[in-house]
């Protein structure tokens, strides 16, 4: 029987990180990486990729990682990438669906805001929720199905977010000197995905467990990113550890989630807020 340490280990594995490029999806690299994955980053953005690949390289780790441009949204890019690493030689051990476009919540005197529902364009919902949930569906359908085909199972980990279980507070978003009607929110996109991933999880825990492919979901709460004071003010004082989490301090759930070490948990959504939700 293998030690709770390692359980842990994820030598001969490889994993594949959607939106890698990102803040996040840094950090879940890095995680990986640090537990002897070989990592695979994909993103839409050429030079993040770069920057992501020198960031993470260094002695014992640059042969490990490996860069693909990827729209999730499309499913022919999810295909090609599919084809590409079939033909490396390559087989996706672990799934991790972190691509989204985060809006940023704006509000400026004299413009229409288009954050607040009565006018969130169309295009901008399509584009959203095509790269947060069906890019997360795509990815799946293909790494997924291919996990389970051979036999060999593997791990889906969707990325979530505290918003997956509570309405946003859209208290924390409000400019002072803005009417009502112009004052900025976080869009109604956001929410959908994060809720739509969690059944998401659900669904695909019980599709292929019987081949060996579990899914969960990490539901992060905010992360300190430069932010200005009087939002992290106001969101502190929702959060019993009255802080932001610092960006690092989930590599360890993820581990957790992508490894051994969670091999009976499925289908459950893993909720990291500093206690936002439990108040």
């Amino acid at each position: 029987m293998a030690s709770a340490f390692e359980k842990f280990d994820l030598h001969g594995k490889t994993a594949l990180i959607t939106g890698a490029a990102g803040l996040l999806g840094m950090e879940h690299a890095a995680a990986l990486l640090e537990s002897g994955a070989q990592v695979v980053l994909t993103d839409v953005s050429q030079d993040g990729l770069e920057r992501a690949r020198q960031s993470l390289g260094g002695p014992g780790r640059s042969e490990r990682i490996h860069v693909f441009l990827l729209d999730v949204s499309k499913p022919e890019a999810v295909q090609q990438v599919a084809l590409e690493l079939h033909l490396r030689g390559m087989r996706i051990d672990i799934l991790v669906n972190n691509a989204a476009i985060d809006p940023k919540v704006k509000g400026e005197q004299g413009v229409v805001e288009t954050s607040r529902l009565e006018h969130f364009p169309l295009e901008q919902w399509d584009l959203q929720i095509g790269v947060g949930l069906t890019g997360a569906f795509l990815c799946s359908q293909v790494f997924g199905a291919a996990m389970a085909r051979d036999g060999k199972g593997g791990v889906i980990l969707n990325i979530a977010s505290d918003l997956s279980v509570f309405a946003p507070d859209q208290r924390l978003y409000r400019k002072e000197g803005l009417p009502e009607d112009m004052q900025p929110v976080k869009p109604v996109t956001y929410s959908v995905i994060k809720a739509g991933l969690i059944g998401l999880t659900r669904y695909l825990s019980t599709y292929w467990a019987d081949q060996g492919v579990r899914c969960n979901a990490l539901s992060p709460g905010g992360i300190f990113n430069g932010q200005g004071e009087a939002f992290v003010r106001r969101l502190t004082s929702l959060i019993p550890q009255g802080r932001m989490a610092t960006r690092d301090e989930y590599r360890a759930a993820v581990l957790f989630l992508c490894s051994d070490a969670s091999a009976y948990m499925n289908g459950q959504n893993v909720v990291m807020d500093g206690g936002r939700s439990a108040w």
